[in-house]
């Protein structure tokens, strides 16, 4: 099976062997690929213990996991990666249609491990000429964005 960060690896050598924690991080990237991984999974701890202390609420990991599995994850795409920042779009589906969640996380290597610091969140839409998340292969201005 593809991984679901969209890396066209395995997951079984992609994320999974970070989820399962057989496997820490190597890079920032990699930390952003396998918490969108856990974000499809539903997996609340996993998003919680990658945060750094001060990001780290886990009284929310139930809240997270509810939420992860409320709607459907439909890919990541990585719009660019440096050392500690990686700015990212991950597409999902709600009852309400299609969305785009477009974030620049900061993370920082902490006690010999990456961890997620904070983001930034900007206000994005869906672009018309891209391949529609849905995964149709239409682009979305001719596939999903028709029922807007």
């Amino acid at each position: 099976m593809k991984c679901y960060c969209k890396s066209k690896k395995e997951f079984s050598e992609c994320c999974e062997p970070f989820l399962s924690g057989d496997k820490k991080a190597t890079s920032a990237l990699e930390l952003m690929r396998s918490r969108y991984s856990a974000y499809v999974l539903g997996d609340g701890h996993y998003i919680v213990n990658t945060a750094s202390k001060e990001a780290r609420f886990e009284d929310n990991i139930a809240l997270i996991a509810e939420y992860a599995r409320s709607v459907n994850w439909l890919g990541l795409e990585i719009v660019k990666a440096e050392k500690n920042i990686v700015e990212f779009k991950a597409y999902y589906e709600d009852s309400e249609g299609l969305h785009v969640q477009h974030e620049r996380s900061n993370f920082t290597f902490e006690d010999d491990i990456w961890l997620y610091k904070d983001g930034k969140l900007f206000n994005s839409k869906i672009e018309r000429n891209i391949l529609c998340p849905c995964q149709s292969g239409k682009k979305y201005k001719k596939c999903c964005n028709k029922a807007s």
